[in-house]
């Protein structure tokens, strides 16, 4: 498989729930010491979770800083500049191995800290600092193209929350709903929906219901990763709390949960963490080791299932 003739550990984690049939699951490699770009994709490819996670030595201005690593991320198809559910399930994994501490992970967006804790009950939690975000206009085209390839119509936006287009080490159109219902209701033309993204560069578009003043309910299509849905998205959630945040429809400080893969059979949960004076989001989750295959029964088949 790799050019060392070294099959490497491939480890299974989902991120965002302590129980493995939910949240996100991603692949994680540890020590990718040696793999081909080529062979990262080909792994990606036959896990089939939206991302897989490498770790590597760290780059030369990180060097001899411990708990310093490289970290690349990819779908099934391509490789990507950022994901927080891998990032997560990273993390937990080098901690169950290593122990809790700290990481900080030289991502293609850009340095990334992981602290890593374990709780009294046993579960373990990381929190991943973003890089700066940034939240962008989109043209009223480009939301207009985006709602008819998820056949949906202006009147089921929610007018308090306009379209933006939000990065925090990846780029996701964000489109907020006026019912839960609307939400729930998502079958999309893939192919479209891919073409357009891939025109702005978009890794997900992410839609959001409002439940209470902190309490949210979000999907993320991904079909430029070979990816109906993503069940749990981090990278997606450190972008909406720089868009919350900068379009005051949230404080400058607080806390936000966000609730991811109901409607796929993975519930998750991601808490988003914002501080006055600092630009960055903090995203937070638990995390599980999913059992290898053929030792528990596979969970939905919706769940981040490659096409």
């Amino acid at each position: 498989m790799t050019t060392s003739n070294r099959r490497p550990e491939i480890l299974r984690y989902t991120a965002f729930s302590a129980d493995p049939a939910g949240g996100n699951p991603a692949g994680v490699v540890l020590d990718a010491t040696g793999l081909t770009d080529a062979e990262q994709l080909a792994i990606a490819a036959e896990l089939g979770y939206s991302e897989t996670a490498f770790l590597t030595a760290p780059p030369a201005e990180l060097a001899g800083r411990e708990g310093a690593y490289t970290i690349r991320y990819f779908s099934p198809r391509a490789e990507v500049s950022f994901c927080g559910h891998a990032t997560i399930a990273a993390a937990i994994a080098h901690a169950e191995r290593h122990g809790p501490g700290d990481l900080l992970l030289a991502t293609p967006a850009g340095t990334v800290p992981v602290t890593v804790t374990g709780a009294p009950d046993g579960t373990v939690h990381a929190t991943l600092t973003s890089v700066e975000p940034a939240v962008h206009a989109v043209a009223e085209g480009n939301v207009d193209e985006a709602l008819q390839a998820l056949g949906w119509s202006r009147t089921d936006l929610d007018p308090e929350f306009p379209p933006r287009i939000g990065y925090a080490g990846a780029r996701h159109l964000i489109l907020a709903v006026r019912t839960r219902t609307r939400l729930a209701d998502l079958a999309y033309d893939f192919e479209r929906l891919k073409d357009f993204m891939t025109g702005l560069d978009l890794t997900t578009v992410q839609l959001v219901w409002r439940e209470s003043a902190t309490v949210f309910h979000v999907r993320d299509p991904f079909p430029v990763g070979g990816v109906v849905e993503d069940p749990a998205t981090g990278a997606a959630a450190a972008a909406f709390g720089a868009y919350a945040r900068e379009l005051g429809l949230v404080p400058e400080e607080t806390v936000l949960h966000l609730h991811q893969g109901t409607d796929m059979g993975r519930p998750g949960e991601l808490r988003v963490e914002l501080y006055a004076g600092d630009p960055r989001v903090r995203v937070s989750g638990t995390g599980a080791r999913i059992p290898e295959p053929g030792t528990m029964r596979e969970t939905a088949p919706h769940a981040g299932s490659a096409v």
